[in-house]
């Protein structure tokens, strides 16, 4: 007579870990179709990182958690956020290291310490940023970016995140160089490459829509008229460069007035009878 071996999970803990996975699996489906939406075929490493982001910290593409630029995963402050709050993070400390900032040239440094817990050392990280390494988009707002890549930069090392945050790259909020086209670009249709290692437009473009929550549609509509061709892909990448410049400001000082213009782009429809 053979005994039953007693499972090392009870029934209730069972239920727990299958429900877990189920979750995973259901926001790993979500992030996958998100991603596709926005960024389009994604290629097989592209799906297992996200995979694994999903498991591992359960990230959401469509909360703004993660972005896919030039076929790399970048995680956002918004995430580094989520993720803290998952863990119940006891709180992040800010303090400006005035010993290395100099108010005259705008250059700012900032220390964040992560608590994991009321009784944690704390994981420290450090941010800075000057208008050599700022947008001008966000001229006069060193000192927040500052503090803001302090503060991922901590939560990062606390939570073993190895993904490098999208506020830290220096295209997000440094001034692009211009693009010198090799002997075999034809000016055109360069608004989803990049010839000198620079990321490509597509994705700082789509980084703005997801940013400041606007209608893909009709962003490339009002893009097509900026830049007077048919469609954005016909435009070359001057005019792309100016059109995102221009987007990424009337976004920040008027967004209410950047949705009325981008609601006159709406096609109109017509009543059927």
């Amino acid at each position: 007579m053979h005994r039953l071996r007693r499972s090392k999970f009870s029934i209730r803990e069972r239920r727990q870990l299958d429900s877990r996975r189920f979750t995973a699996a259901a926001l790993f489906r979500s992030n996958a179709r998100c991603a596709r939406s926005a960024w389009g075929t994604l290629s097989r490493q592209s799906l297992n990182r996200l995979a694994e982001l999903t498991k591992t910290h359960r990230l959401s593409v469509n909360a703004g958690h993660l972005q896919l630029l030039d076929g790399h995963w970048y995680i956002t402050h918004s995430g580094l956020l989520s993720v803290a709050q998952r863990n119940r993070c006891a709180g992040i400390r800010t303090t400006m290291e005035k010993q290395l900032c100099d108010p005259g040239i705008k250059r700012w440094v900032f220390r964040a310490t992560a608590f994991k817990s009321r009784h944690s050392k704390g994981f420290v990280g450090y941010g800075d940023a000057d208008p050599s390494n700022t947008s001008p988009l966000v001229r006069g707002a060193e000192m927040r970016v500052a503090e803001t890549r302090a503060v991922n930069r901590a939560l990062r090392k606390a939570y073993g995140i190895g993904l490098c945050s999208v506020e830290e790259l220096r295209f997000f909020s440094a001034p692009q160089m211009p693009v010198t086209p090799g002997p075999r670009s034809n000016g055109h249709a360069c608004a989803k490459g990049s010839s000198n290692g620079q990321p490509r437009l597509r994705d700082q473009l789509c980084l703005l829509i997801r940013q400041h929550n606007l209608d893909p549609t009709l962003v490339k509509a009002y893009a097509a008229d900026f830049c007077g061709t048919a469609t954005l892909k016909d435009a070359s990448r001057d005019l792309v460069e100016s059109f995102i410049t221009q987007l990424a400001t009337a976004a920040k000082k008027d967004r209410d007035a950047l949705i009325c213009k981008l609601n006159s782009y709406c096609q109109p429809v017509e009543a059927k009878l």
